[in-house]
């Protein structure tokens, strides 16, 4: 009788667990929509700005070179738009978790499109290298977006007075895993920090940054669940005053499918 007592009570202890780490990251997505939304405003600024000089422009101007060119950069302006919009839409939707193949280098460069003006303003200089081969992971883009966003905002963050910013995508054929790599040459993280690095609640920040981004402790241990959750792996190497790379081992289609196999 009272083991079956101490069953019951451990099972809905377990219950409770579950449920608040659900609320966790169900706050961890609604923060990153947040911080997503206050970068594309600024964006959409930019783009507004675009559009309404090139209009300007084609209505000063009468010639039809000058007014293809004003239409070329309203239509360029305008798409990005719609991608922004069609990021913002997506990760705002209150779905369950859906597995598909995603193109890994076309959802890393839609999420360094939504930062672009982000970097510029702090002087962060971003190069980008992906394997000439890079198959699709079955993934869900929206969960690999908000963890590529998190990363990206926290590279920025530890480069304060500008820097340089690498984001490789490399192709293990041999293993069918992609290795996408964000490499800042900031601050870097203290030897101490590293092991608690992807703990709920643990920050080295004090608290969100000018822009309202960062400090919450939940960033990092989301990162770290969603890419569990991929059958991947995070790990970090960081140096002090040298910089901080992040890498993110994410099978491929081919892979995944081979590990939804029973052995």
């Amino acid at each position: 009788m009272q083991n079956e007592q101490i069953k019951n009570e451990n099972e809905e202890l377990r219950q409770q667990v579950a449920l608040l780490e659900e609320q966790l990251l169900q706050a961890q997505k609604l923060t990153a929509l947040g911080e997503l939304t206050g970068t594309a405003t600024h964006e959409f600024n930019n783009i507004l700005t675009t559009i309404l000089n090139y209009a300007k422009l084609g209505l000063r101007h009468r010639d039809e070179a000058s007014r293809t060119k004003a239409f070329e950069k309203i239509l360029t302006a305008s798409e990005r738009a719609a991608k922004i919009t069609g990021t913002i839409l997506a990760a705002a939707k209150n779905r369950k978790q859906k597995f598909e193949p995603v193109n890994l280098v076309a959802l890393t460069e839609d999420t360094m499109l939504l930062l672009e003006r982000e970097m510029t303003k702090y002087r962060i200089t971003v190069e980008k290298s992906f394997a000439e081969k890079v198959p699709e992971i079955m993934a869900d883009g929206n969960q690999i977006q908000q963890v590529l966003l998190n990363l990206l905002i926290n590279a920025r963050q530890a480069m304060s007075g500008g820097g340089r910013l690498v984001v490789k995508i490399l192709y293990d054929e041999e293993n069918e895993m992609l290795d996408l790599v964000i490499r800042d040459f900031g601050s870097g993280i203290p030897k101490d920090a590293l092991l608690k690095i992807f703990d709920r609640f643990y920050s080295t920040k004090s608290g969100p940054d000018e822009t309202g981004k960062g400090g919450s402790g939940l960033g990092l241990a989301s990162c770290k669940a969603v890419i569990e959750q991929h059958q991947g792996v995070i790990r970090v190497e960081s140096t002090e005053g040298k910089g901080t790379a992040f890498t993110m081992k994410l099978p491929t289609v081919i892979r995944a499918k081979l590990l939804e196999k029973p052995v």
